[in-house]
């Protein structure tokens, strides 16, 4: 199939298809005659696998390390059960991030109960305030787009 009949069949963009090419997450296709991409089931089974565990908010290197085993199904799994660890211990404190944003938006939607002009809006006005408060040097860096902070990144011995 072609790459447009890929995308459709694992909805997934064109350009994401072809950037785990180069990220070597999906193994390049032959190419037709008319030097067009030709792809099989196991490149369609390969990116739904991929987007599955973008989906669980895994990064690309813990991806790596998981297509490592899975192209040699004969390897001891420990290093995957560990990966899984790691990363439910960074979806726990996501959480509680989060929890935290939802608690810091609470207080600042309770601070402004009525209708008013902007200038007396306790919202704007406590943003403000906060955005004048200097900031600490965070102790890690956030969670952005499915990159964990904290660790060396996992990279996976072989593509």
């Amino acid at each position: 199939m072609k790459i447009g009949e890929l995308a459709t069949q694992t909805n997934t963009p064109v350009e994401t298809i072809r950037y785990y090419e180069r990220e070597g997450l999906l193994a390049e296709p032959q190419r037709s005659e008319g030097n067009y991409r030709m792809y099989g089931d196991a490149h369609a089974q390969r990116l739904s696998f991929i987007r599955h565990c973008r989906g669980l908010d895994m990064a690309l290197d813990e991806i790596r390390v998981l297509l490592k085993f899975k192209d040699a199904p004969t390897q001891n799994c420990q290093e995957v059960n560990a990966l899984l660890d790691e990363h439910v211990g960074h979806v726990a404190r996501r959480i509680r991030e989060l929890r935290q944003l939802e608690r810091q938006l609470i207080h600042l939607r309770e601070a402004c109960l009525g209708v008013q002009d902007a200038e007396h809006c306790g919202i704007l006005n406590g943003l403000t305030q906060i955005a004048r408060t200097p900031v600490a040097t965070p102790t890690r860096a956030a969670h952005v787009n499915g990159a964990h902070s904290g660790g060396k990144p996992r990279k996976a011995a072989s593509r």
